[in-house]
């Protein structure tokens, strides 16, 4: 996994994001209990979670969770389905007309596996997607992971390395790599 980010568990800079979890998770609570069609207060909400207004024709159904909000950027006609969550601390961008499917999870930040180290640090990447790609239903991608243009994702699939264009990637088994 790539440690573009590297942070310390015991610094201001994660009391910081932990304040933001917080607020982000009051924000996204409140967003994810309003009527449907209350699509001026959703508005107000959004822009409170993302720090800025939901672009035009961006389609988001609830639930959605986000840890942070202030780092997820969205571009036009970016569809996100129900019950999808990202873990945005260290950046996710979604191009134009990418589309994700129900139960989607993207994580930008990890523990290292290292026992030692777990509880003392935090480390990842940020997400990219390109232009067009689908994301499909309970797929979940992994810090530092680049989806090129116009790639699907099949559901269920664990994404933790780049991702080239115009490409199909499917696979979700776990598997035991290592024991300590």
């Amino acid at each position: 996994m790539p440690h573009d980010h590297l942070m310390r568990i015991q610094s201001p800079e994660f009391q910081a994001m932990a304040e933001r979890v917080l607020r982000a998770t009051e924000l996204t609570s409140r967003l994810n209990v309003l009527p449907f069609e209350e699509e001026e207060r959703k508005a107000e909400l959004f822009e409170q979670i993302l720090g800025k207004p939901l672009p035009e024709r961006v389609t988001v159904y609830p639930p959605f969770y986000t840890d942070h909000g202030l780092n997820l950027d969205l571009a036009e006609r970016v569809f996100i389905n129900q019950n999808c969550t990202f873990l945005d601390y260290a950046g996710i961008r979604l191009a134009e007309r990418v589309m994700i499917g129900p139960g989607v999870t993207f994580i930008t930040m990890s523990h290292p596996v290292d026992p030692g180290a777990r509880r003392e640090w935090l480390s990842g990447g940020p997400i990219d997607l390109a232009e067009n790609v689908w994301i499909g239903a309970g797929a979940t991608i992994l810090p530092g992971v680049s989806i090129g243009r116009d790639a699907v994702v099949a559901a269920g699939a664990v994404v933790a390395d780049d991702v080239p264009p115009a490409t199909l990637v499917t696979g979700g088994k776990a598997t035991v790599h290592r024991q300590w």
